[in-house]
């Protein structure tokens, strides 16, 4: 079952890893197997979110998604997104980022570093938003209790994880312009370019979500349908039959799932410029990670178990946050690969780790309930 679903993804990671090894070395290798982990760690909310949309959807959008969907997702955001991003912040054209990447990568490299600080603003303010909107949010499950507490009660205030990122990318704007004043960079040039990156960023974000519920809200209005449908079906004695969804709802499903995929996908490319800025290394690490979105969907899918690691959702968006601020912090300093990739690592493992202790916790407590039910004679 393991080796049929993961079985592509498994031969990519090997071909990912091979190609990384001849292109740079044991450091590239390195640095790709970060960039799958971290990919890969973020991209588990995705699947999970995949797998609940998918499974009311007919044989026919489920092939549609696991299919074009997934090319759209590995091709589209994960390896031609990234390109786009260093030829727009480096004012270049596509083919030329390309060509300078794998041929003049001292040029290239210098480039990108004189374009890091609108990048790292543009994502650090859309991997912040993230981040503030899940802390901010009342969850039933709660992994550290004693934090997510407050910032729900903090989260009903209207609007606060904007005007937070907004403040904080004020501070990032203007700490920075003075930094660069005082290195002999002009003041207000570099301070403008983070902060309208910054709020560009902010921007992409906010339309991003509000495509996301446009079209919940439409899937939510089709769901409904249908369960008036199946409501009348009942009580004309008709059979109420489990019919996926097909058609218009099914087509409105399928777009919510690919604005989903293309935000997360977005995740994982701002991530790894956090990690690297070489794009042949970032197009590997983050294609391997693309691979196991889809089979982590079709396994999550078939098994029909979404809520073994409930904290593992969690650990994801702390990752995103803790990229966030790296992020933001890399605008003036910068800050190791390895580092940065191990701590979103960390984060998930953590996570992983609570949820298991938390399962088993509540099996010894079924456990002992059932002991105490059969030795009183219930």
């Amino acid at each position: 079952m393991v080796l049929k679903t993961f079985g592509w993804s498994f031969a990519v990671t090997a071909l990912g890893l091979v190609a990384a090894v001849f292109y740079g070395g044991w450091a590239a290798f390195g640095v790709v197997a970060i960039l799958s982990v971290l990919e890969i760690s973020l991209s588990f909310d995705n699947a999970v979110v995949n797998a609940g949309i998918l499974k009311k959807m007919n044989a026919f959008w489920q092939k549609i998604f696991l299919t074009i969907g997934i090319l759209i997702a590995v091709f589209g955001m994960r390896l031609i997104f990234p390109v786009v991003i260093v030829a727009v912040s480096a004012s270049l054209g596509p083919i030329e980022a390309v060509d300078l990447a794998l041929t003049d990568k001292d040029r290239y490299q210098e480039l990108v570093t004189d374009a890091h600080p609108s990048i790292a603003a543009f994502g650090g303010m859309f991997l912040l938003m993230i981040f503030l909107d899940f802390i901010f949010e009342d969850r039933d499950i709660k992994w550290l209790g004693w934090l997510e507490r407050p910032l729900a009660k903090l989260g009903k205030v209207d609007m606060l994880s904007v005007c937070i990122a907004l403040v904080v990318l004020l501070v990032s704007a203007i700490t920075f312009g003075a930094h660069a004043h005082q290195h002999g960079g002009t003041h207000a040039d570099k301070a403008e370019t983070v902060l309208l990156s910054g709020i560009a960023g902010l921007i992409t974000y906010l339309v991003v979500g509000g495509l996301s519920s446009f079209f919940e809200e439409k899937l939510e209005e089709e769901e409904e349908r249908e369960h008036e449908a199946e409501e009348k079906a009942e009580r004309e004695g008709k059979p109420k039959s489990a019919v996926k969804l097909a058609g218009k709802a099914a087509f409105f499903m399928f777009l919510y799932l690919e604005v989903l995929d293309a935000s997360f996908s977005f995740d994982g490319v701002i991530g790894a410029f956090a990690i690297t800025n070489d794009i042949v290394l970032m197009a590997l690490g983050l294609g391997i990670g693309a691979m196991y979105v889809r089979s982590l969907t079709v396994y999550l899918v078939r098994q029909g178990t979404l809520d073994d690691y409930v904290y593992l959702e969690h650990g994801a968006h702390y990752a995103i946050g803790a990229l966030a601020v790296i992020l933001l912090v890399t605008i003036q300093y910068e800050i190791n690969e390895i580092i940065t990739g191990l701590i979103g690592v960390v984060l998930i493992g953590a996570s992983f780790w609570s949820s298991v202790r938390r399962n088993r916790a509540l099996a010894a407590a079924g456990g002992d309930q059932e002991k105490t039910e059969v030795s009183s004679g219930v």
